[in-house]
């Protein structure tokens, strides 16, 4: 777990779709290039989005995984 090389946490549990992402896209335009992002979701929607946004940005997805029905993303601002 890379958890201690995160520079933002951002809790978006019982947010539904398109709201996890869109709360993400925020947090990381805030953030400087080659920060970390860690968002928590527990909408399933999000696996999906949060793959698509990561694909199509500069925006690198470390790591994605599921933990007790919630999603965690870690991000690296592009």
């Amino acid at each position: 777990m890379m958890s201690e090389l995160v520079d933002q946490h951002l809790d978006a549990r019982g947010l539904n779709c398109p709201l996890p992402l869109l709360k993400a896209k925020q947090a990381l335009h805030a953030l400087s290039p080659g920060q970390v992002l860690r968002v928590v979701a527990t909408d399933a929607g999000s696996v999906r989005d949060f793959k698509a946004y990561t694909d199509q940005s500069d925006h690198e997805l470390l790591e994605a995984f599921t933990e007790d029905d919630e999603y965690i993303y870690v991000i690296r601002r592009g």
